[in-house]
C-alpha cells in the first residue's frame, strides 16, 4: 500500500518574504500559522509548509546566476504548480514583480505549456497549464 505525501516543508531564511511570495503569486489558502516562524498552505492534494530556519543556518542564499551558483550547489528540488488561468499573464505578473522567470516552453507529446522560475530564496518552481 502506498504511503501518501501529505506535506512538504521548506526551511526558509526570510520567513516574511517567502510567506508573502507564495500568498501573493500562488494564492494558496492558509491552513495554520505560528507568527514569524511557521505557516502551512493548502496546495492541492498536499500541504506546503514554510519553517523558519534555525539562526545558525540563516546564511544568505546564493543569488541565481552568481558564479557560486551552479547545478552542483543549487537547489535540488522543484515545486510544480498547475493553473487554469492565462499562463503567459501569470508569468508576466511574476516577472514584473522582479521574480526571475524563464520563457514559456512546451515539449512535443506533452499536453501542457510551462515556465520555470525562482522564489526569493532561490528554490526552483514551475508553473504549468494543461491544454
Amino acid at each position: 500500500m502506498p504511503i501518501p505525501l501529505v506535506r512538504l516543508i521548506i526551511y526558509v531564511r526570510d520567513f516574511a518574504v517567502m510567506k508573502a511570495f507564495y500568498l501573493s503569486h500562488f494564492e494558496l489558502p492558509l491552513e495554520e500559522e505560528i507568527d514569524g516562524e511557521w505557516v502551512v498552505f493548502r496546495a492541492g492534494g498536499i500541504e506546503l509548509a514554510l519553517h523558519l530556519m534555525g539562526s545558525r543556518y540563516r546564511k544568505k542564499a546564493v543569488p541565481m546566476g552568481s558564479p557560486a551558483e551552479d547545478e552542483r550547489t543549487g537547489p535540488a528540488t522543484k515545486f510544480v504548480f498547475a493553473i487554469e488561468s492565462d499562463l503567459a499573464a501569470h508569468r508576466e505578473k511574476l516577472e514584473a514583480s522582479g521574480t526571475p522567470v524563464g520563457g514559456l516552453k512546451r515539449y512535443d507529446g506533452f499536453p501542457y505549456e510551462m515556465y520555470d522560475g525562482r522564489d526569493p530564496e532561490g528554490n526552483v518552481f514551475q508553473v504549468m497549464r494543461f491544454d
